[in-house]
């Protein structure tokens, strides 16, 4: 191993963080998680997505123009410390990667749920231990191979997903219904009308729909390890308005068209439910394999991505310095285990809560979510109001719809955070949140701060190397010494 802080290795292509991108989006929220968003919004979810999604680019656009300005392993945790302060970038890195740990909880937890479409009489938590050692073990050799497997297993995934949506088709045509539900396009308005649950549950579906869309701001993290970042960070944030298009919207209107929105069930994924439903055993099975891979790509990106944000928070002495040790591949090793390590509590909660722990832990993860988007959005509205006019002309990736767009989507996400609490089963997000930005102002008032140099005595990182850091102390002459 060696300790190195300036090594991490850039060995990301375009078509690696437009695809890890997609595996970090594209998953759990999707195959799992959409039967909760059904339930909740009948077919008026759909517009939830659109409007979910139209907000989530916003943020990615504001995180695309700061991430080619400046590409950051630390990404918006940074930026959040340089434009808002070192509390709100601390909080921000931190809740990100809590939000990756979280949703990484809720991911390994669908794997489990989806062996037992195979192997209904296995415990769950032994497939929950066998992704999180084996996801984990790969993310410890280079970058380069984090991105190849996230690159085939994404495609799967992508691949799979328009196949079910011709096969979908098909079935709707043909009118398959295998004696069990009406197939139809028409099941959208029939059962209820399109706001099924009225305006209630058109709302209360956002906390899993904004869930799905957790992890599109990996694009940021990815920022620090790319080989070109003013070419592939743009040509990936581009791509996710018509793949949330694609891969949310029609493949739920797939889903309801061929099975009543009402007939869905939240014990496993709808995809595999609703062939299996019809008749077609077969494509059900393949189905199962596709929403096992995509959950384990989902995995794979967010052990990379809470690994990172750790890494780029102990370069900014917020975080303990052995999170700065990388292995000689460049791969950050000690913040990899802490992930891991980390997921052995959801091995815990599977245990112990196996019916109800997806949609808790789904709800805590919208919370972290939304807030890291917030802090993207207030960091981002901040940088451009320093900025003078020739330094926006400047700008290679100017986020569109400044300022209003910004606007609109920051009263958006406070507004999400706030529907968390009007219902019983999301409301311990809120609970969670607040105790947990308490728990972090808390450590960086009593840590964190003591140990900030003052101006006399900043500290370039980028120069310090090993453990240098934290020993370097101030002469009375304000030169560096041990």
């Amino acid at each position: 191993m060696r300790t190195e802080t300036a090594g991490l290795s850039r060995g990301l292509s375009s078509r690696h963080i437009r695809f890890i991108a997609l595996g970090s989006a594209i998953g759990t929220g999707l195959f799992y998680g959409s039967s909760e968003s059904i339930r909740a919004g009948g077919p008026a979810v759909l517009l939830a997505y659109l409007i979910g999604g139209a907000a989530v680019f916003l943020v990615l656009r504001s995180l695309g123009e700061m991430a080619v300005s400046s590409p950051s392993a630390g990404s918006f945790g940074e930026y959040a410390t340089k434009h808002l302060g070192p509390l709100a970038g601390f909080t921000t890195g931190w809740t990100y990667a809590f939000e990756m740990v979280i949703v990484c909880v809720a991911d390994i937890t669908a794997v489990g749920v989806y062996m037992g479409f195979w192997f209904p009489h296995v415990p769950r938590w032994i497939w929950v231990l066998a992704a999180v050692l084996l996801i984990g073990a790969l993310n410890l050799v280079s970058v380069k191979v984090f991105g190849e497997l996230e690159f085939w297993l994404s495609l799967v995934k992508i691949v799979a997903i328009v196949a079910m949506i011709l096969a979908g088709i098909a079935v709707i045509a043909l009118g398959i219904d295998g004696g069990h539900a009406h197939v139809g396009v028409s099941n959208l308005w029939e059962n209820g009308g399109f706001f099924a649950n009225g305006a209630h549950g058109f709302v209360a579906s956002f906390a899993v729909v904004m869930f799905a869309f957790g992890g599109t701001e990996i694009i940021g993290v990815t920022a620090g390890e790319a080989e070109s970042p003013e070419k592939t960070i743009p040509s990936a944030v581009n791509s996710i308005p018509l793949r949330i298009i694609l891969f949310y919207v029609l493949t739920l209107v797939v889903i309801m068209s061929i099975n009543p929105w009402q007939n869905i069930d939240t014990s496993g994924s709808p995809f595999v439910e609703i062939f299996a439903g019809v008749g077609l055993k077969s494509a059900a099975a393949v189905l199962n394999v596709v929403v096992l891979t995509a959950a384990l790509s989902a995995i794979n990106s967010d052990i990379f991505a809470a690994g990172r944000t750790m890494f780029g928070l102990a370069e900014l002495r917020q975080g303990p310095a052995a999170m700065r040790r990388l292995t000689r591949n460049g791969v950050p090793w000690v913040t990899t285990l802490v992930v891991v390590g980390a997921l052995l509590l959801g091995l815990l909660m599977n245990v112990l809560m196996p019916g109800e722990v997806f949609l808790v832990i789904s709800s805590i993860a919208t919370f972290a979510t939304v807030w890291v988007w917030l802090m993207i959005l207030l960091t981002h509205v901040k940088a451009r109001r320093k900025m003078s006019p020739e330094e926006t002309a400047a700008l290679k990736f100017p986020a569109p719809f400044w300022p209003y767009g910004q606007m609109a989507a920051i009263v958006f996400m406070a507004t999400v955070m706030v529907l968390l609490g009007f219902s019983a089963s999301t409301r311990v997000a809120l609970v969670v949140g607040v105790v947990w930005l308490a728990l972090l102002a808390g450590v960086y008032a009593l840590w964190v701060r003591p140990r900030r140099p003052g101006p006399e005595a900043v500290l370039d990182t980028t120069e310090a190397t090993r453990d240098d850091l934290p020993e370097l102390e101030l002469d009375g002459s304000g030169s560096e010494r041990r």
